[in-house]
């Protein structure tokens, strides 16, 4: 299993998203300080889920950190995360 799909796995469990996009952009850091030879280092991560409903941006993110903390300490060096509501995002 790579890690996009753990991390895919991981949200849905934790979070029930309405959406869900997880974009692996490390082909852009190759080279870079830490890209990972796996090619699964950066990543851009959309959320939408009532999960966040009453959380700030900074809850949301902690949030989401704290779950894929395992993936961090392994391969994942960079994060750019989107969480929104169904509602902020016009769903």
């Amino acid at each position: 299993m790579t890690v996009a799909e753990r991390m895919k796995d991981k949200i849905e469990q934790a979070f029930q998203p309405v959406k869900l996009d997880i974009v692996n952009e490390s082909h852009k850091h190759k080279g870079h300080g830490g890209y990972h030879p796996s090619g699964e280092s950066h990543f851009h991560i959309t959320i939408v889920s009532d999960f966040f409903k009453g959380k700030s941006r900074v809850e949301r993110q902690r949030a989401v950190y704290a779950l894929l903390d395992a993936e961090l300490k392994e391969t994942v060096h960079a994060l750019s995360l989107v969480t929104r509501t169904p509602e902020e995002a016009g769903l």
